[in-house]
């Protein structure tokens, strides 16, 4: 193999690649990339067995076809600190050469024939979503889902499909997020009967493809494995076994306590509210008084801190413990200036939505 790479092509497609390959695994070859090198351009290859990822590069030049496997922390640190335009790679029987204008770096390698097939994108999309309104809908629902759970289909996101909408759901217990998006077309009755529970990896690794507001994704279902293409980019993965909680039945829908808030003044009250909180004292009190929102909190071993918001509303008073950091996570992705929290009892959930596709349920705390 022989290529001459755009450096800032290559950089960019390795930043979005190595996003899959395993930090530990029992298997070498798995912290390395494939890179294969056809006539005309260039397919870098990362996977850790139940993500993969192959990443198109067409600002290359192919003097000659062939393939290489290099391990993919090594590859990216020369090609980040390279300042060069051009780079010139070459690679015979499992050794790398990497070249620029003034360096020569010799890097040993896999056999090709080794690594794990990735799979591409053959045939008809079974869904086509806008890019950016589905990485809006990641970003609206991925942070909800739990980081480490016995309950593995909690580690994913749900994608629920009613005619030409996808609900994207993630909880970890303590909280939950669902996020709306709208489809391009509706697809056939045996994909909207399915529930796809998607790693949570395989969501961030599409939150991190570079987007504009015409990009389509592409997505066919295989077996157990959902297929996501976009422009360059294919990403493969396997999806989570297990039965996602019937979520509906956790979102209330009896609640007459509502709030109309102002976004941004309300995540500054949450931030101040929470500087006292300490190991022992997490939580935070909201109190909802005749014509003001205070939150407020206090820690024995710190002192105590009060945040007044004046908020004009119809509410009986209410006091109810939550999570400052909970709280913060769901204003941070809301997108409107004014959202809605509608609140019941101070042992029953509070309620976040904002605008028609975006809600979330937050579990209260008890401050003692």
């Amino acid at each position: 193999m022989k290529v001459n790479f755009n450096r800032t092509a290559l950089a960019d497609a390795l930043a979005l690649v190595t996003s899959a390959v395993p930090s530990r695994t029992p298997k070498p070859i798995l912290k390395c990339v494939r890179i294969t090198a056809d006539k005309k351009e260039v397919r870098i290859y990362a996977t850790d067995l139940e993500v993969g990822i192959n990443h198109l590069i067409t600002e290359v030049q192919v003097e000659q076809p062939g393939d290489i496997v290099i391990p993919a922390d090594r590859l990216s640190a020369i090609v980040r600190e390279s300042v060069d335009e051009v780079l010139a790679m070459q690679a015979d029987e499992g050794t790398c050469q990497i070249t620029g204008a003034d360096s020569h770096f010799t890097v040993y390698g896999q056999q090709a024939s080794q690594y794990p097939a990735v799979p591409g994108f053959d045939g008809e999309a079974d869904i086509e979503i806008n890019l950016e309104n589905l990485q809006l809908g990641i970003e609206q629902s991925l942070f909800a889902a739990a980081k480490e759970s016995t309950r593995y289909a909690l580690n994913g996101v749900l994608w629920e499909i009613k005619g030409k909408k996808l609900s994207l759901v993630a909880t970890d217990g303590r909280r939950l997020a669902r996020a709306k998006v709208n489809l391009l077309s509706a697809p056939g009755e045996k994909i909207e009967a399915k529930k796809l529970v998607i790693p949570a990896k395989t969501m961030a690794l599409l939150d991190k493809i570079g987007s504009s507001d015409k990009d389509v994704v592409a997505v066919k279902l295989v077996d157990n494995q959902i297929i996501i293409s976009c422009e360059n980019v294919v990403i493969s993965s396997n999806l989570i076994e297990g039965n996602f909680p019937k979520y509906e039945d956790i979102i209330p829908s009896d609640y007459t306590k509502k709030l109309t808030l102002p976004t941004e003044a309300v995540a500054s009250a949450v931030r101040r509210s929470a500087l006292l909180t300490s190991e022992e004292s997490r939580g935070i009190k909201l109190s909802v008084g005749k014509k003001s929102l205070i939150f407020s909190c206090r820690a024995p071993e710190t002192g105590d801190a009060q945040i007044e918001l004046p908020v004009e509303h119809k509410v009986e008073p209410i006091e109810i413990g939550f999570s400052p950091q909970f709280f913060i996570d769901a204003l941070r992705v809301i997108k409107t200036p004014e959202f809605d929290l509608e609140l019941d009892q101070p042992d029953r959930p509070g309620l976040i939505k904002s605008g028609a596709n975006f809600i979330y349920v937050l579990m209260p705390i008890n401050l003692g």
